[in-house]
């Protein structure tokens, strides 16, 4: 295990932000490590382990460091993997080893990241190499129950993946608390995006709240990225300060992928992509409770063509029928576009198709959301031992139900087709409009939109863009134009 002194950890809780329920959590810890007798004089003893949960990028490691650090005590950290040795047989020889260090340097913090790695539920592997994982864990299993509370060890562990760790792990005893460590919501955005900035010299014109706003579902590790990628876009420019225009290029450069501006597209190729785009945009601005349009563009970004960006106004953790619905029409506006005003299919609306059915499979089958067929799941997904994921479904259905759920896949798919379809015939304008104004500018954003939408004539855009170089020829592959996901 790889230890770092209480002199050289620097991290601190001012270091962590966006999860104020996590740090309050893990703050008790701080007081047991500084001044154990405050617990113990009434009884109670301190959790011995803490199991950290959340996706990949939440900051778990970094509130690890960041207890030792607040705390001043020794931080050994090692990773599941280290465990797996050359030699069979020898992978559970660290584990003594690294507690009885730990032991020397009481009170201090075991830090294992990645603890599925090790950590898996014994007797799911068929393969020989299984064994050798199951006989660290039991080291790890006995190590943990085996010294004695008092001793001022604290394990942490790191997990993405609490679903598939042994019981005998998480019982009390062993990892007595689980701290989930989420996804920032737009407060916690805002703070890490504020803790990431003061690395940076930042232009006045930069509002972390509206970055914040405009990044839903982005993780801390995201977020760090994006102010790191602002920071070069401003560089390569010569500022001397980062601008909100950088900031506004690094999340497109995320979200969308990095522009390809030197891919040649025909200016047919082109005409199709600005018709196909607007039709996503607009019946994205007249279906109910769908997400604002924020941007629309032709220029090919990533695997797309095109995108259609759209942003919720907050956080969404749920989502309702309506907006489901409209979500499906918004994805068949694009095709619909493309045979109402050039008169052709494409393969471009394939990503668009395959993200509509799954979504009507989703709401007849998981979500309960079919009138004909009530609350109930069809065809429930089957473990996979090896990948850890499910690529089977298991029939419970009947073959008569099954073709009442397609009926009804199909009818929620024609149903939102024929909207959409309605709805562009009768905003005939407001595409055409919409198509001239991507072909002029190749990127327009949501006030040109709602000047559209208004029926007035779009405002140039804010900055000149210059527009690329462009000559006739055909596209390498034809890649499919996505809308970006709300």
């Amino acid at each position: 295990a790889r230890m770092l002194d209480e002199s050289n950890n620097t991290v601190t809780f001012a270091d962590v932000a966006g999860c104020d329920e996590a740090k309050e959590e893990v703050s008790e810890l701080v007081d047991f490590l500084r001044d154990p007798s405050k617990f113990q004089k009434l009884g109670g003893g301190i959790p011995q382990g803490v199991l950290m949960v959340g996706s990949p990028g939440t900051g778990k490691t970094l509130l690890a460091k960041a207890i030792a650090g607040e705390a001043k005590v020794p931080f050994f950290s090692i990773s599941g993997s280290d465990f797996v040795e050359m030699f069979v047989g020898v992978g559970a020889a660290p584990v003594p080893d690294m507690f009885e260090n730990a032991k020397k340097h009481a009170p201090c913090i075991i830090f294992i990241d990645e603890l599925d790695a090790v950590g898996r539920q014994r007797g799911a592997g068929l393969g020989g190499g299984n064994d050798e994982r199951e006989q660290t864990l039991n080291q790890m299993l006995v190590e943990m129950d085996g010294f004695e509370g008092q001793t001022g060890i604290i394990v942490i562990a790191a997990t993405n993946r609490p679903d598939v760790l042994d019981p005998a792990l998480m019982r009390p005893g062993r990892f007595d608390r689980q701290v989930v460590v989420p996804l920032p919501d737009i407060r916690g955005r805002e703070q890490i995006l504020t803790v990431h900035m003061r690395k940076v010299p930042i232009a006045g014109d930069v509002k972390a709240d509206i970055i914040a706003r405009g990044t839903p579902g982005f993780s801390g590790a995201d977020l760090a990225n994006l102010v790191n990628e602002a920071a070069l876009f401003a560089a390569r420019t010569n500022k001397r300060l980062v601008d909100m225009e950088d900031f506004e290029k690094a999340k497109d450069k995320i979200m969308m992928g990095a522009e390809r501006r030197s891919m040649v597209m025909s200016e047919e190729e082109k005409k199709n992509t600005a018709y196909h785009e607007s039709g996503h945009a607009v019946v994205a601005k007249l279906m109910p409770k769908s997400d604002p349009v924020h941007k629309v563009t032709i220029i090919p970004r990533g695997r797309a063509l095109g995108l259609t960006m759209q942003l919720p106004v907050e956080d969404r953790y749920a989502y309702d029928r309506t907006y489901l619905m409209s979500r499906i029409a918004v994805l068949f506006g694009g095709r619909i576009a493309e045979e109402l005003f050039m008169d052709q299919m494409t393969t471009g609306a394939s990503n668009d198709f395959e993200r509509a059915t799954q979504m009507a499979r989703d709401m007849v089958t998981r979500y309960g959301m079919s009138d004909a067929l009530g609350p109930m799941v069809y065809g429930e997904n089957e473990g996979e031992v090896f990948l850890g994921r499910s690529i089977t479904t298991h029939k419970n259905v009947s073959e008569a139900t099954m073709q009442k759920v397609d009926a009804e896949i199909r009818r929620i798919i024609d149903q939102q087709y024929a909207l959409a379809r309605r709805l562009l015939e009768e905003n005939r304008d407001k595409v055409e409009a919409m198509t001239k104004a991507l072909l002029d500018w190749e990127t327009i954003d949501a006030e040109q939109i709602n000047d559209i939408m208004e029926g007035k004539e779009p405002r140039p855009p804010k900055a000149p863009q210059s527009p690329p170089k462009s000559s006739a020829g055909d596209t390498p592959g034809a890649a499919p134009s996505a809308t970006a996901p709300a």
